[in-house]
């Protein structure tokens, strides 16, 4: 099976994490009506700094922020893509664009292919 993962990485203000969280999981009700197979949204327990680079320094957090780390998943990357496409139109996406509790400018984020994938299950 193809997979696609869209990835993301971002800083959100610590005081936010519910507001976050709904906001995601309402994201996931259009994501899904477009194609999207899953979707994971992690919130920040042990992120240490690097020496060279590291997750706070790549989406400039600030202090007081929390890094979320997410991904979803496609069943191929044109699936993606049209549903990105369809996603920027939906007019439910300009209300959560207002009410995102983060930075939007500083979020890093791109589009992977599987290298390999393995399961307990």
């Amino acid at each position: 099976m193809t997979m696609y993962v869209t990835g993301f990485v971002l800083a959100v203000p610590e005081g936010n994490r519910q507001v976050y969280k709904d906001v995601a999981e309402g994201f996931w009700d259009i994501a899904r009506e477009y194609g999207a197979l899953s979707q994971v949204e992690c919130w920040e327990v042990d992120v240490p700094d690097g020496k060279t680079t590291d997750f706070r320094r790549a989406v400039k957090a600030e202090d007081g922020e929390r890094i979320v780390f997410a991904w979803m998943t496609w069943p191929d990357k044109q699936t993606a893509e049209a549903g990105h496409e369809k996603m920027m139109t939906d007019p439910r996406m300009e209300g959560m664009a207002k009410d995102v509790p983060f930075d939007g400018t500083r979020m890093i984020y791109g589009g992977f292919e599987p290298l390999v994938m393995k399961s307990a299950d």
